[in-house]
């Protein structure tokens, strides 16, 4: 082999080097090959589930491979998403989770993974308003009438939530701050559990977003007083809004995020932002979000950049009022 083209092999063999350092670069260059699963921390028929099930399918269809949803419920979400972030870094296995991504790093003061550290962002994908539903028979029609009632029988009330940083968690400990009354607080294991009780006589009020409630209001099968936003929205245009019903200190809405392992490749990442993004135009997603209350976020949030920052601010805002309320998981 002459000088010159020994040089030359020399040289090819230094620039392939990095690559041959990288041994999941040619598998990111092809992803996605296989299908890739979702997790959703609380249980199948929850608020984030049915959002869940909606994105996976039109992501799927964007990345032309199948996005299985698995429900891994339990400790506040935290279960799920610790199995996230011990998962091998390819893509392949996704976290969609809720506003408790902001709360679980003051609630939980001791956890098995960093609830921050431990991901890479891919982008948002709605922000929920929520409602504040009673039983059928509850004895109030408006929320006036409603907040006499909390502070006359506070300590005979029961408030259901989905577990301690479940949204419904969240969304009581504003409303009692607000209204200055306590009630008992009745825990489950998911909203799912938590909505049959509430519709069964058993519970008397609870927090829920939309996407779990526009349907049974519709119905009748619950009375509602407000939607925690600052402005009403079109699936329930007759329910006021906790500002105009004298209780503007008392609103929140639920935003989901997508997520994957810390140190997934940036490739792989943007690849599920750009799926993330196709699946948010979609319009059998977007009609089925406008029928549950809800609506994707605009194109610009759907990026890690925008939804770490995003994060990032939510997480400072919760931290005072958490403390503050001095409830903590562990």
């Amino acid at each position: 082999m002459s000088r010159f083209a020994r040089r030359r092999l020399l040289a090819l063999a230094a620039l392939l080097a990095p690559l041959a350092l990288r041994p999941g670069h040619a598998a990111a260059e092809n992803f996605p090959s296989r299908p890739l699963t979702v997790i959703v921390p609380f249980a199948a028929g929850g608020p984030t589930d049915t959002v869940s099930r909606l994105v996976a399918e039109a992501m799927g269809r964007d990345l032309g491979q199948t996005v299985v949803v698995e429900n891994a419920g339990g400790a506040g979400g935290t279960i799920g998403a610790q199995r996230v972030a011990n998962a091998r870094p390819d893509g392949y296995t996704l976290l969609l989770h809720h506003i408790g991504m902001a709360t679980t790093p003051t609630l939980y003061r001791k956890l098995a993974y960093d609830p921050v550290g431990g991901f890479e962002t891919i982008g948002l994908v709605t922000e929920v308003p929520m409602t504040l539903v009673a039983k059928k028979d509850f004895p109030a029609n408006t929320l006036a009438e409603a907040i006499q009632v909390i502070r006359r029988d506070q300590e005979k009330l029961n408030y259901a939530n989905a577990g301690i940083g479940a949204a419904s968690h969240l969304c009581g400990l504003l409303l009692m701050k607000a209204v200055d009354a306590p009630m008992t607080t009745v825990p489950f294991r998911g909203t799912g559990p938590a909505m049959q009780e509430l519709l069964s006589g058993r519970i008397d009020l609870m927090c829920d977003q939309t996407t779990n409630t526009t349907e049974q209001i519709n119905s009748g099968a619950l009375k509602v007083f407000s939607v925690t936003t600052n402005k009403r929205i079109p699936a329930l245009p007759n329910v006021p809004t906790s500002a105009e019903a004298g209780l503007p200190a008392f609103q929140v809405t639920v935003w989901h995020g997508l997520y994957a392992p810390k140190g997934t490749p940036p490739e792989v990442t943007r690849r599920l932002s750009a799926a993330l993004q196709a699946a948010l135009r979609d319009p059998k997603l977007v009609a089925r979000f406008a029928e549950l209350g809800t609506a994707p976020v605009a194109q610009e949030m759907a990026t890690p950049e925008a939804h770490r920052t995003f994060w990032l601010a939510d997480i400072a805002k919760w931290k005072p009022i958490i403390q503050a309320a001095g409830q903590y998981a562990d």
